[in-house]
């Protein structure tokens, strides 16, 4: 029991005396440690490391000192340790360890002994050797090592994955002892899409000053190329400069390291300790701007229904990528939420070059084909950069061109296609409007080919319960109208738009001579079927070979396409990769605007008609537009009467506002006035066009013209009766006379459609559109295409420069082996010279 005891008290006495040791040493430690995690060796030059690394070199020593003090605790420490802690009288611990100093042969001295033994050994099982006690607060009452622990924590933290790094750049003396042939070289590469060459940095040589060079502006992104030959680099980056790579290669005996750093933003890059001092470059980013992109002029339909964009173009280094997104017109805030079946017809647009930097482009796309065509819908234009900026065009609000269908059933199936597309919840509006369609087909002279088409898909939307079903029935309403309206043309057409198409994304990807010459032989055989189609409907309608052509008018042949698809594929396969797609731009406006005779073709003076039908329509919508601003009048007026109401008890400032508010309602009441009837005027001269064109006259003695004429008198009426309310101050009953001007317009509308239908003005022709090739030749300064006529070959345009790829990959890689050459050192010194005049000259 006592031996147990004592070993207790002699290891407590140990830790007492090594424990002071431990936390003098764990106290440098620890602020080596914290310095280190700091940053301090970064700072310093070498000299200053080998100094400062000394220093804790000897706080190290004196700690470890104590260790070799240290005195290791005896026995009778023990003993004394027990006998001290545990409070009892007479030293129980020593006494059981002690003997009789009197002889043995006194009985009485040895009894007394024994019984003082007996008692001793009594107690021993209440001794105590205690917890230890190093009583550090009186070596450190200031307790600097709590502070050195936190310190420990907190540097540990903001170290992160640099903590080794940061202790090993403590024992880097380089520059106390500077090698006798060493070299830094550095330059800045920026990058590629830039253009811009590299940039040669001053560097450091054996005996040379180092120096801190001043700010050089690079662009934002370029590479930072540190390479040292013979010396360790020890590099310290601040500011938008990071570092990105790191690599060490041994030739000939000599170790050649390279850093690379990426300069996003201002800031500087240090070389310590190669020289007595430190050498640097700072660094300004030329931040690289996002792309700019505008319409250059409002968006244009074609003969076809084609969309035409023409827009400017500009980069500080050149656009890579642009496209059109769309999405629908601003509906009304009260509106049910639609479900559409398509997503917008977002499309690429062609750039004017690869990288185009400050230029105008033009794209033509066929968008008749999707159910957004003929809808309003709001474009933006996003150009994209090489560094992935991107910017976008203002919002531009119009409706898609949309292909024009002459015959009422075609015309009827497509509106009814676009009801369901936008809107898949209308299922049930567009089942009943089918059913309305076939209707009594013996009475409307319906052929039995239509009408089983009709029917079938009626009941394919009928039985359609998915989206995926419904879009299904808005591809067969498409193609049944196409077929109605075109028959079999329909088909060669759609080949040869999706040739096109196919070619010109070959020519924007780059493609192989083996592809392009593919596509283009696929282009020439959609253009043969498509004019064959043209040619086998002029033989099923001879009765238009007897219209005489216009003497102006200028022919085409099907050879001046076909060498013109040869020229193209020339251009291609040679490398004028602008000049093709040009070339194919060209082409595909030609086709759009090419017209050939088909049945019931409108005559020249018909022009005038169709205008005066777009006038119409026009005039319908700047109603209707009218009437719910007008309405939205009607609503703030009592809305505001009823605060007038409430408010009954104010003073007189509040009442000079009421006197402003009523101010400013009369003038918008004006405007509304102003606009209804400049609305009513043009109405009155489009009658007076019609009548001149014998609408309401000679016509209606034969019981046509009358019905248009009619109608639209009435809504001339209406909009007077609604200039007046407006006049009154009476918005209420000026959106009741606005609605039956708008329902006047509407019929008057159709009814003028369906009189120039009968009388032959509007027959199907190529999408409703006027049989002409072009204006007469004495007002045309063009060629069929519509480019000037400046007697030479398409061939020859010098316009379009072939990029010079091949020569910069070519001038990078003797840069490269230029570079590799002049960081080997092995090299004699006078090819080295050489080679670093050429990299200065480069």
């Amino acid at each position: 029991m006592l031996a147990r005891a004592l070993d207790r008290a002699r290891w407590t006495i140990l830790w007492e005396r090594l424990w002071p040791a431990l936390a003098s040493l764990g106290t440098v430690i620890g602020l080596f440690l914290a310095a280190s995690w700091l940053g301090l060796w970064l700072w310093l030059p070498a000299m200053g490391r080998l100094i400062g690394l000394g220093a804790f070199f000897l706080l190290a020593a004196a700690a470890f000192a104590q260790f070799l003090m240290l005195r290791l605790p005896t026995r009778t420490d023990g003993l004394r340790r027990l006998d001290r802690n545990s409070g009892l009288p007479h030293r129980p611990a020593t006494a059981i360890d002690d003997e009789i100093a009197a002889p043995a042969k006194d009985s009485y001295a040895v009894a007394l002994w024994r019984a003082h033994v007996e008692r001793a050994l009594r107690a021993a099982k209440t001794l105590k050797a205690g917890t230890p006690m190093p009583r550090l607060a009186l070596r450190d009452p200031m307790a600097l090592r709590i502070l050195v622990a936190v310190l420990v924590v907190a540097t540990f933290v903001a170290a992160g994955g640099e903590r080794i790094k940061r202790i090993a750049v403590a024992f880097d003396w380089q520059g106390v002892i500077v090698p006798a042939n060493f070299r830094i070289d550095a330059w800045v590469s920026p990058p590629t899409y830039t253009g811009r060459p590299p940039l040669i940095l001053p560097g450091l040589r054996p005996g040379e000053p180092a120096q801190m060079a001043a700010a050089v502006a690079v662009p934002a992104g370029s590479t930072l190329t540190i390479r040292a030959t013979g010396i360790h680099l020890d590099v310290v980056a601040s500011g938008g400069v990071a570092e990105a790579a790191s690599t060490v290669q041994t030739v000939g005996g000599n170790a050649t390291e390279e850093r690379r750093f990426v300069i996003n933003e201002a800031g500087a890059a240090t070389v310590h300790g190669a020289a007595s001092g430190d050498v640097g470059w700072q660094f300004t980013a030329i931040p690289d701007k996002p792309p700019t992109i505008a319409l250059a002029k409002d968006p244009e339909g074609q003969a076809r229904g084609a969309l035409l964009l023409a827009y400017k173009l500009e980069d500080d280094y050149g656009v890579v990528g642009a496209q059109a997104t769309f999405k629908l017109a601003t509906e009304a805030p009260n509106s049910p939420a639609a479900h559409p079946l398509y997503q917008p017809p977002d499309f690429p647009l062609a750039l004017p070059q690869a990288r185009t930097r400050n230029g105008v482009g033009q794209t033509t796309k066929d968008l008749t084909e999707h159910p957004w065509a003929g809808v309003d819908v709001t474009m933006t234009l996003i150009a994209r950069d090489e560094a992935g900026n991107q910017g976008q065009s203002a919002p531009f609000e119009f409706r898609l061109p949309e292909r024009p269908f002459s015959k009422p059933m075609a015309r009827a199936l497509i509106e009814q296609r676009r009801i369901l597309a936008l809107d898949a919840d209308a299922q049930a509006n567009v089942l009943n409007a089918l059913d309305a369609l076939t209707l009594a087909p013996e009475r409307f002279n319906m052929e039995t080919n239509v009408y089983l088409g009709l029917r079938s898909i009626y009941w394919q939307l009928a039985r359609a319960k998915s989206d995926d079903q419904l879009r299904d029935v808005v591809g067969r309403m498409w193609d049944m109208a196409v077929h109605l309206e075109d028959g079999s043309i329909s088909d060669a057409e759609q080949a040869l738009r999706s040739a096109e198409e196919a070619l010109r994304q070959a020519l924007e990807r780059g493609a192989s001579d083996e592809e392009l010459k593919r596509l283009t032989d696929q282009l020439r055989a959609a253009l043969d079927k498509f004019l064959q189609a043209l040619a086998e409907q002029m033989r099923r309608n001879p009765q238009q070979l007897t219209r005489p052509l216009d003497p102006n008018a200028r022919q085409l042949r099907p050879q001046d396409l076909r060498n013109m698809i040869d020229r193209l594929e020339q251009m291609a396969r040679s490398g004028a990769k602008d000049a093709a797609r040009r070339m194919l731009e060209e082409l595909q406006s030609m086709l759009e605007n090419l017209q050939m005779a088909r049945p019931g073709q409108q005559m020249d003076g018909d022009d005038d008609m169709m205008s005066a039908l777009d006038e119409l329509g026009d005039m319908i919508r700047k109603q209707q537009q009218l009437r719910d601003r007008t309405f939205q009048q009607g609503q703030d007026q009592r809305r505001q009467r009823s605060q007038r109401g409430q408010q009954g008890q104010q003073g007189q400032q509040g009442q000079q506002g009421q006197q402003g508010q009523q101010g400013q309602q009369g003038d918008q009441m004006g405007e509304l006035r102003e606009n209804q009837q400049a609305l009513r005027n043009r109405l009155k001269e489009l009658m007076e066009q019609l009548r001149k064109r014998g609408f309401g006259q000679e016509q209606g003695q034969q019981g046509q013209g009358q019905g248009e004429m009619d109608q639209l008198g009435r809504a001339g009426e209406a909009m007077g009766e609604a200039e007046g309310q407006l006049g009154e101050g009476n918005p209420d009953g000026a959106v009741d006379s606005q609605g039956r001007a708008l329902e006047a317009l509407r019929r008057g509308a159709q009814n003028l459609a369906q009189s120039m239908q009968q009388q032959g003005m509007m027959g199907p022709g190529p999408n409703g559109q006027p049989g002409r090739l072009g204006p007469p030749r004495a007002q045309q300064d063009t060629d069929p295409l519509g480019r000037p006529l400046r007697g030479r070959d398409y061939g020859d345009d010098t316009t379009v420069k072939v990029p010079g790829e091949i020569d910069v990959q070519r001038a990078r890689r003797i840069l490269e082996e230029l570079r590799r050459r002049f960081g080997e050192s092995f090299r004699p010194s006078l090819e080295l010279e050489y080679i670093e005049r050429l990299l200065r000259d480069f």
